[in-house]
């Protein structure tokens, strides 16, 4: 499972403070407290605020030199947003799309495993990251690598039920959440949609991110006990002084 991309210089790593801020919390005031006729109104301020999300995926992409899917379907999911405000679509729609991306990017992860470039490296087993060459080299020498493929592919599998059940979870909160039509009160659906988008952290990517922590326990737990190698000797030098850091 030799990967030649951990040749590569390594990105940026991305700002979380400045994430948050262009993804959630600026957006969520505009849509909440500036769609109100005598202040931007409803238009502009699904405009404005979802530009800050859409500015920020673009300029992220085009700084860090990353191009991947996952950063292009939230740019996607974004402008939909945005569209689906402007041109009045029913709200059942809104939670289709809400739905549909953690959708693709599961499937992905699924229909990509038996490839060259499976998707679990991106969210686990980085070469970004981790010192993938050595482990690999360590796995060749030990004869594990049948073990360890056992280990990526359920591993793997967890990946896919988090982004099934963040599917799910999206669905049911933007159909509980957004319920005006934009035709009938756009300040009214701004308000709910900044609402749906902030509760979307604690509902939906808390209980995704632990499933994908147990995952990532899972990968390293076996990579220790099949290669011999601790977590330390695992990471590339710069993320090893951060971690002492």
């Amino acid at each position: 499972m030799t990967d030649t991309t951990s040749s590569k210089p390594m990105p940026k790593r991305e700002n979380l403070l400045l994430s948050l801020a262009f993804n959630i919390a600026i957006p969520l005031f505009i849509l909440t407290k500036l769609s109100d006729p005598e202040r931007l109104g409803p238009v502009n301020a699904l405009i404005v605020g979802l530009a800050f999300p859409f500015g920020y995926g673009v300029w992220d992409l085009l700084n860090r030199k990353q191009v991947n899917f996952v950063s292009i379907l939230g740019i996607i999911s974004v402008g939909l947003s945005g569209t689906f405000g402007l041109v009045e679509v029913d709200p059942y729609w809104l939670a289709v799309k809400e739905a549909s991306i953690p959708a693709v990017i599961g499937i992905m992860v699924l229909v990509t495993f038996r490839t060259r470039r499976p998707l679990i490296k991106t969210f686990l087993y980085n070469p970004q990251i981790l010192n993938t060459e050595l482990i690999d080299q360590k796995l060749e020498e030990t004869g594990t690598q049948r073990q360890f493929t056992k280990i990526f592919a359920f591993c793997n599998w967890l990946l896919v039920v988090s982004f099934a059940m963040s599917s799910i979870l999206n669905f049911v909160l933007a159909r509980i959440i957004v319920t005006t039509h934009p035709g009938d009160d756009l300040a009214a659906f701004n308000a709910e949609l900044g609402k749906m988008n902030a509760l979307s952290w604690p509902v939906i990517a808390i209980p995704s991110t632990i499933i994908m922590m147990v995952a990532l326990w899972k990968l390293i737990n076996g990579l220790t006990h099949l290669t011999g190698l601790k977590l330390e000797d695992m990471m590339h030098e710069p993320q090893k002084k951060k971690a002492k850091e």
